[in-house]
């Protein structure tokens, strides 16, 4: 068995909280580093197994992720899958000298957010992927390595993708040698037709490319996104603990679909996650202490979980 399939087993679903990496990237105040162990804490003993915790970027830019690599190390003892954003040579260099299992680098769909979020070309950043895997296959811990294409469904700045540029991006990633290849719908614009053409074009021309998505519930479509790509063979998505996150190189963004409902979404769909809702539940109290003046979201917050769901989530495997 490969590291990926060991990470990513492809015949279950496996949902990745990002809430202490894109759901931190626009608060007005962010958790301490204890408060973040908190954090994951509770949501390990949940069940939850992936977790995208930071980036490797100047603290004086982003302060609320100086304290990484504490955090690598935290997810490390809690024996969880830590996942961290890099987005120049620098970050990666930083990052592959740490135990961290996964670097992910972001390649834009479109030249506009390219320039305003990294200031560079899809080009050059299709070549950043090909050097953070040359960094990261001759490192002592040999991360993966995620090429995140963001605006895949469409773009604040330019508008429209033709589906067929982000299969060519896709392609060149995967050539680059990236483990996996993830498809965000940064801005909201995506609906579940559009989610499942998209998956379908890409897995025909890459065939069995690990694919990964990550959506934003901007126009409330998040959950029907999610379900339109678990129907197109998706198995790894992305969702932020009460729905925190957003861009601030995407006008428009705002936070992520719900973790809490996307477990609620698979369970009901026949997906065992492995997740408990009702401790889940528990790590908002983190982010509603530590982020007052943030908006905290969920279907499930607000309405409860069925107690049938949660022994459900409690008795599954993954």
């Amino acid at each position: 068995m490969t590291r990926l399939s060991e990470v990513y087993p492809p015949d279950r679903v496996v949902l990745r909280e990002v809430g202490l990496r894109d759901g931190l990237q626009m608060v007005r105040r962010h958790p301490s580093t204890a408060a973040k162990a908190d954090w994951l804490r509770r949501e390990s003993s949940a069940g939850v197994r992936h977790f995208e915790i930071g980036s490797f970027l100047p603290a004086m830019a982003m302060p609320q992720f100086a304290d990484v690599r504490e955090i690598i190390d935290i997810c490390q003892r809690l024996d969880v899958h830590s996942a961290a954003l890099v987005l120049n040579d620098r970050g990666a260099a930083d990052a592959v000298q740490t135990p961290v299992g996964e670097i992910v680098t972001v390649v834009s769909a479109t030249e506009e957010h390219s320039q305003a979020n990294a200031r560079r070309s899809r080009k050059d950043a299709i070549a950043l992927v090909g050097r953070t895997v040359e960094m990261a296959r001759n490192s002592e811990t040999l991360p993966l390595v995620q090429a995140g294409i963001s605006m895949a469904f469409g773009c604040s700045i330019a508008g429209e993708v033709d589906p067929d540029e982000v299969v060519r991006i896709a392609a060149a990633c995967a050539d680059a040698g990236a483990d996996i290849i993830g498809l965000a719908d940064t801005v909201g614009f995506a609906g579940p037709d559009q989610v499942q053409d998209l998956v379908e074009c890409v897995k025909n021309e890459l065939g069995d490319v690990a694919l990964s998505i990550h959506l934003h519930d901007t126009r409330g479509m998040g959950v029907a996104n999610a379900s339109a790509a678990l129907d197109a063979g998706i198995r790894v998505i992305d969702g932020s603990l009460a729905g925190l996150g957003g861009c601030p190189f995407a006008p428009g963004a705002t936070g992520n679909v719900v973790f809490e409902d996307l477990i609620y979404l698979c369970e009901r769909k026949g997906f065992a996650t492995g997740i408990d809702l009702e401790k889940l539940m528990s790590a908002r109290e983190i982010a509603a202490s530590e982020m007052p003046d943030e908006h905290l979201r969920g279907a499930l917050a607000r309405a409860g979980a069925p107690r049938q769901i949660s022994w459900h989530a409690q008795q599954s495997t993954g």
